[in-house]
């Protein structure tokens, strides 16, 4: 499994399969002595075989190198097994109100592209899904929870459709993000609090501390905004970019209102003398 890139609110990840589908045909009946006839690739579009579509697959790629990754094997009794293996590009839309704290099921969703359900049934064997070592998976940015399978029939013009849908779940790491937005906003914000312990005379040095942290929020603001997706809505790392840099200005503000208020009750009201008339 291989996140690949973000656009916008979705994900499109890269998934490397051997998908496997058993059935039986009673055309294919034989008596004989072996009871598996394992055959090669030719055989496999002399047979019938199901129209399976990913439904939700930008791209799909079936490995050919050196020869085309594909198993076929008939039992005596008709039954049918065809695996083969695929490379498939497949779009997840993610909900990033709590980025990046989020977790996400990016589904599989495949079917039948011509036969409805009065005519072909899915069904999932009792554990006929399962995942390979993960060290050998790219998740950069998450982790890996596990999976789950569920079994769903959609209603269209055409009749009704079996849809079976592979659920990857997914929980993002935290560690990046810790180290580029997190900790320099809590250490800008607790900079800007160094201020309330310079005295209040010293105009220059609270004003450019002031102002510093200002713009050091500013662009941390801007590259953490680079970093998600274009999304509407408020983010949780939004939300706590935003209370850094309040909290930055206030302490600027502080000042300034310190300062005002300093200013005034230093300056001596001025009266007009009083006139003496004889």
């Amino acid at each position: 499994l291989y996140i690949n890139s973000i656009i916008g609110s979705s994900v499109e990840y890269q998934i490397d399969i051997i998908f496997a589908q058993t059935w039986t045909d009673s055309r294919l009946r034989y008596n004989s002595t072996m009871k598996i006839l394992t055959l090669n690739s030719n055989m496999v579009g002399l047979i019938w075989l199901p129209d399976t579509i990913f439904r939700n697959s930008k791209t799909a790629d079936s490995h050919w190198i050196t020869m085309p990754n594909q198993l076929l094997r008939i039992w005596n009794d008709g039954k049918i097994l065809y695996t083969l293996r695929l490379t498939i590009n497949a779009e997840c839309q993610l909900q990033l109100h709590n980025f990046p704290m989020d977790e996400h099921s990016c589904p599989l969703i495949f079917s039948s592209y011509g036969y409805p359900q009065d005519e072909m049934i899915y069904k999932w064997r009792k554990n006929s899904v399962e995942a390979a070592d993960q060290k050998s998976w790219r998740l950069y940015q998450f982790d890996f929870m596990g999976l789950r399978n569920t079994t769903d029939v959609i209603k269209t013009t055409a009749g009704d459709y079996v849809v079976m849908t592979v659920y990857f779940d997914l929980s993002r790491r935290m560690g990046y993000f810790t180290i580029q937005t997190y900790i320099p906003c809590i250490l800008t914000v607790v900079l800007s609090w160094v201020s309330f312990w310079i005295k209040k005379d010293a105009t220059p040095a609270r004003t450019a501390l002031g102002i510093t942290t200002v713009l050091t929020m500013t662009t941390l603001s801007t590259v953490a905004r680079t970093s998600l997706p274009r999304v509407s809505y408020v983010t949780a790392m939004d939300l706590f970019v935003t209370v850094c840099f309040l909290f930055v200005f206030a302490a600027l503000m502080e000042y300034a209102t310190l300062n005002y208020y300093s200013y005034s009750v230093r300056r001596p009201s001025y009266m007009e003398p009083k006139r003496l008339v004889s």
